[in-house]
């Protein structure tokens, strides 16, 4: 096995889609017998000080093995500075940072620029979806032989579906703008006369956004019925999807999405918007999709589920089918493997 490095900014035991994908991916390598070294760097990409990049970049330039470096340090580290690196790179994407939401169209600019200068500079690529693929080869530039999906992987649930009521409708993701929590609010204000709770969990990731969120649910009407629980333990988190009877994500844009596959290996049918991979992460048969920040719709969606009992058992067995086949975290290191095997053999 090719010995490797994988660089990532920040603390890997962070509760976020992007970290858990890859701390399961560092140690799946390791599992397979690859000699992986992690580098953590600073914690500011993808807005690092002068400072924070300086010592990324010192830290990259000191490895000589085939080098995994994280879509956010990737996407935004100086580009002179990446062209420095020795170790043959390979670029691990969730998705590109110009897709985030709230950004100036100079900020927007500059990632999307950076980024595409980067991806130059890069051997490989891995994505976790076909979505982030096409992105890279349509805007970016990025060759498809040189692009490998690596799809998360997922663990079985270990509780037996046990909903409560009335039926709690769960969402779970980073408070953040592009997560649509502020479109799920507004969508559950206008279900007063159905008989539901929610609760909103996620870690709070931007600054501004949690109070923000909070203001919106005191002044809703349904305001006693919505929980902001922010950042929950995986245990407390598991027995809570295991409650729900919905879940709900109105996300403005997805690389993936690794809590809608934890919905459907829990047996949850989703409601969510058409936007980035999640059309391709959910399937019909398990989710209603509405256009991303369309709180109608997406209230619509969520009265449909709630008044119709059969349509959500049908499609609860349906996404508890698909789930039990999705690929583990042991695919996932193979497929990454293969690349770094294959980076490390030139």
């Amino acid at each position: 096995m090719t010995p490797c490095a994988f660089a990532i900014p920040g603390d890997i035991a962070t509760l976020t889609g992007g970290f858990i994908y890859e701390r399961r991916l560092l140690q799946g390598l390791r599992q397979l017998g690859h000699d992986t070294r992690h580098l953590q760097l600073p914690a500011g990409f993808p807005d690092p000080s002068p400072a924070e990049m300086q010592a990324a970049i010192a830290a990259l330039a000191a490895e000589d093995r085939p080098l995994i470096v994280d879509g956010l340090v990737f996407g935004a580290i100086d580009t002179q500075g990446l062209a420095r690196i020795r170790a043959p790179l390979i670029a691990m994407i969730h998705h590109p940072l110009a897709k985030e939401s709230g950004l100036s169209a100079a900020r927007r600019d500059h990632l999307f620029r950076t980024e595409r200068d980067n991806l130059r500079l890069a051997r490989h690529v891995l994505v976790p979806s076909p979505h982030t693929r096409q992105i890279l080869t349509q805007d970016y530039g990025v060759p498809p032989e040189r692009i490998t999906i690596a799809r998360p992987g997922t663990e079985p649930a270990r509780l037996s579906p046990a909903p409560i009521s009335p039926p709690l409708i769960l969402a779970v993701g980073i408070l953040h703008p592009r997560k649509g929590h502020d479109v799920l609010i507004d969508a559950l204000s206008q279900l007063g006369d159905l008989d539901w709770q929610a609760r909103i969990v996620g870690r709070a990731w931007d600054a501004d956004h949690p109070g923000e969120l909070a203001a919106q649910i005191a002044a809703s009407p349904v305001a006693h019925r919505i929980e902001l629980a922010g950042e929950i333990k995986p245990a407390p988190l598991e027995t809570l999807y295991a409650q729900a009877s919905i879940f709900a994500l109105a996300t403005r844009y997805e690389g993936h999405g690794i809590v809608f596959d934890e919905a459907l290996a829990q047996g949850l049918p989703i409601v969510s918007c058409a936007a980035g991979a999640v059309p391709d992460t959910v399937p019909p048969v398990a989710g209603l999709l509405v256009p991303p920040g369309d709180a109608p719709a997406f209230a619509t969606a969520l009265r449909r589920l709630l008044s119709d009992p059969a349509l959500r058992g049908r499609m609860a067995r349906d996404a508890l089918a698909i789930g039990k086949a999705l690929p583990s975290w042991d695919d996932t290191a193979r497929t990454a493997s293969r690349v770094i095997d294959m980076i490390g053999a030139r």
